[in-house]
Order: C-alpha cells, then structure tokens, then sequence
C-alpha cells in the first residue's frame, strides 16, 4: 500500500495513537480493580512484573520495527516472518478480535458512566435497553466518521487523547496533595480472606495488561508512517507516558481510600476517589473526562481493528479472504471496517440479553490478545538463540517468559473461551489458502497448532454449553 508522503505519520501522532488505545476506559476503574483482591503491597510488586514485562515488549516491538523496516504490517507481519502464514494469521486473528472486543467494552463502560448522572440514569450499567439503542448509534456516527477519511480520524484521536489526559493530570495532583501514608499502610499485604501475596498478584495482572493494550499499535500503522524510527520512539514514548499515569493513578488512590473500602466501590472508582479530596465536582469532572477518553478509545480501537483485519486481506500473502484488503477513496479499509463495526453491534446487543458487564469483556478480550503478545516475544527469542546476541536473548527470554505467566495468570476459562474463537477464525484462513490455489497448510508445525486449537475449542464447547 502506498500512502502519499504528505500524509505520513510522524512521531507525535503515532505516540498520541499509543497513548489513546492505552489510556481508554480501564485507568478510571483501575484504583478499585486493582484493590478488588489485593493489598497495597501486592499491587506493587504486580506493577514491578508488569513494568518489567511492558517494558521487554516494548523493546521486542522497538527492535523488529527496526530489524524488518520492510515489512510494514506491524505484529501480524513479524510473526509471519518467523513462524510462517498460518501462525502469523492467528497472531492477527487474536488481535483484531481483542480490538473489536474492546470497543464493545468502551462502549458499555461509556453509558454507566453516563448512567452516573442522575437525569440519565437509565442508562444504568450501561447494558440496559437505552444503554445499547445509544451505543449502536454512536457507534455507527464513529463508523461513518472513519469511512470519510483514515487521517480525519487520526486527527480527531490526537484531539481527544489531549484532552483526555487533563483530567487523569487533575486527579494525580489532588490524591499526592491529600496522600495519607496511614491510611496506605492499612492492610498493606492484603486480609486473610484475600489469600497468598502470590494469588493477589495473580489476580491484578489481566488488569495491568488490559490498561496496557494497545502498547504495539504504532507498529500497527508501519505502513502509514514517515519514517520506521517514528515507529520505535512513538512505541517507546507511549509506554514511558501511560506507565507514569497507570502506576500514579492505582497507587496513590490506596493512600487516600483504604484497601477494603477501595474495593467496594462503584465504577469509576476514580470518580469517588477524588470526591473524597475535592467534593462532589471532581467525580462529575472525572465522569466528563471518562466519556472524552472512552469515545477517543473506541475511535483508537475501532481504527486499530479495522486496519489489522484489512493487513491480513491486503497483498499477495493475504491470510484472509482478499475482499477485506480493499480501501476506498479516502484510504480507509471499507469492508475490513463494516465488519468490525457489525461485530460490534452484535456483541453490545449480545451484552444487553446476558447482561455481560464490562469486566467480562475485558477479560476475554485480554485473554486473545496474550497469544500474539507470546509469538511476537517468541520471534525474538528464536531469532536470539540464531544470532546468540546477549541482549537479544535477554528481551527475548524475559518477554517470553512474560507471555507465558500472563496465559497462566488470566486462568483456563477464558483461554479455553479464546480457543473457540481462534478455532472459527481457521475457516477465513482457509478461504484464502483457496483464493490463493495454496494447499492448507505449509508446515507439518501448522497442522499440529490448528488440530490443537480446535481440539481446545471442542473442548471449551463441550465444558461450558453442553
């Protein structure tokens, strides 16, 4: 794809992309979610492992945006460089629909926020029948927004993601002012009832990896950059930008609300966390900068997901179907994007019937994501034990490890969950083997990944629905 040099993207927008998909809905929940099963002292050590662990994946996406400056499909392209077709389609596949998943979630979380206001309470926890009717509409304004124009869009994302990060930058200087090391210190390694310092940490971690997607997406957009160093750096900025709001933002809220009230409190705890330093203004500012960051993380996932899913149909190499590589006049992936944006719909209004809050989805979505996080660190791991470079082998090894603690730690279901999702994506893979006159698959290793994902996918049906 060849995009006109005028409508590159240099390293400030790539790095308000990184912080808009980051910095959505999970920062305002954040003080509670993580309070919810642990004590001050776990938290810090789960924001130590988490840390460490981002920071190796960041550096694993720093180094093969660099390394494979030609290709220009950012995570799906790299782990199709190193494990094959098959494989890298499955890395894509979990990502694009870890993306979609998250704008449902954006979208339930945007109407309890505004559920909060007492003139819109009908919104409720933002499943209720009005909640959805208004999501849905929302949803298609952003839609139809996009198909005008992918670099309109991208303004507008910069715009918000500014925005967004006045009230977060508010609330960070009212809890440091009014910190209490007293109030911190209570129950710092968590109640009895809330189990081993290990099974606390275990429990926060889904939730700093879900506040931390999005932390590749500049390599999503390779293509679309100016340069391949705007790619690194945005990466790298993005990561160093969040890491700073996210840490302040569940640490310094132990220190005005103790752990156990903290994790009884309703969503956006971030709201009611401020109202006890500042009055009843701060939750309805706090509540006002929700729906700002909530919209321009739908506009940052909606994007994100749309263009993964176009990646995979664009090119001679295409994994699925080529009718979702096509752009239109404006440069935005038309089909890739209509059928992100039904998918959606469907989820939202799935939403309202099984009243899925918001924490389920975020813990599925996480959980497809986690995959593709594990193959792009294993790449380099592979490409390390080749080259027998030092640090290499050390990012490399440490990212892999990370991946791997992060599949334990979001537990069984909703990997076994994940595995039915992974398994119906192989019907699109194989429809474009078709489209391509390629046999189904080219390794021996293919065949075993794709027989073990249905396997694990039966299984999960027959666990949980029969």
């Amino acid at each position: 794809m060849n995009t006109p040099t005028k409508t590159k993207l240099g390293i400030l927008p790539l790095t308000l992309l990184v912080v808009g998909s980051i910095v959505g809905s999970g920062i305002f929940s954040l003080p509670q979610n993580m309070a919810e099963a642990s004590g001050a002292g776990s938290i810090l050590i789960a924001w130590v492992i988490t840390l460490i662990g981002m920071l190796m994946l960041t550096r694993i996406f720093q180094y093969l945006s660099i390394r494979f400056y030609k290709i220009n499909d950012g995570l799906y392209g790299y782990v199709r460089e190193g494990f094959g077709d098959y494989i890298g389609f499955n890395a894509a596949w979990g990502y694009w629909i870890s993306a979609w998943m998250s704008c449902a979630s954006y979208l339930v979380i945007l109407f309890s926020a505004l559920g909060s206001f007492d003139c819109l309470s009908f919104f409720g926890n933002g499943t209720t029948l009005p909640a959805v009717i208004g999501g849905l509409i929302f949803l298609w304004i952003v839609h139809t927004f996009i198909l005008k124009g992918i670099y309109r869009a991208f303004l507008l994302n910069c715009l918000v993601t500014l925005a967004k990060i006045v009230p977060i930058g508010l609330f960070i200087i009212c809890v440091i002012l009014a910190f209490k090391i007293d109030t911190f210190d209570t129950n710092f390694w968590g109640t009895p009832q809330l189990g081993s310092v290990i099974d606390q940490v275990k429990h926060t971690m889904l939730y700093t990896v879900w506040v931390y997607l999005g932390i590749e997406s500049a390599t999503v957009y390779a293509s679309r950059a100016k340069t391949i160093l705007s790619i690194s750096r945005a990466t790298f900025f993005g990561f160093a930008i969040t890491s700073l709001l996210l840490v302040c933002v569940s640490v310094l809220s132990l220190g005005i609300v103790p752990q156990q009230e903290l994790a009884e409190m309703k969503n956006p705890s971030m709201a009611w966390v401020i109202e006890r330093v500042v009055g009843s203004w701060g939750a309805t500012f706090i509540n006002i900068g929700l729906i700002v960051s909530v919209s321009g993380g739908l506009l940052s996932w909606l994007l994100l997901a749309a263009e993964m899913l176009f990646l995979t149909g664009h090119g001679s190499r295409h994994t699925v179907p080529s009718y979702f590589g096509k752009i239109n006049k404006n440069g935005t992936p038309v089909n890739a994007l209509w059928l992100t944006t039904v998918l959606i719909s469907v989820l939202i209004i799935l939403a309202h019937f099984y009243q899925s809050g918001y924490n389920t989805l975020i813990q599925l979505s996480t959980s497809m994501v986690l995959i593709p996080y594990l193959l792009s660190a294993l790449f380099v791991f592979k490409l390390a034990v080749k080259q027998r470079k030092t640090y290499l082998i050390f990012i490399g090894s440490i990212g892999s490890i990370y991946g791997f603690w992060l599949i334990y730690a979001g537990g069984i279901v909703y990997l076994l969950l994940s595995m039915i999702l992974y398994s119906v994506g192989l019907l699109f893979y194989l429809y474009a083997r078709k489209q391509r006159s390629l046999s189904a698959f080219s390794f021996l290793h293919d065949k075993i990944y794709a027989i073990t994902i249905v396997i694990l996918g039966m299984t999960a049906i027959l666990y949980f629905y029969v």
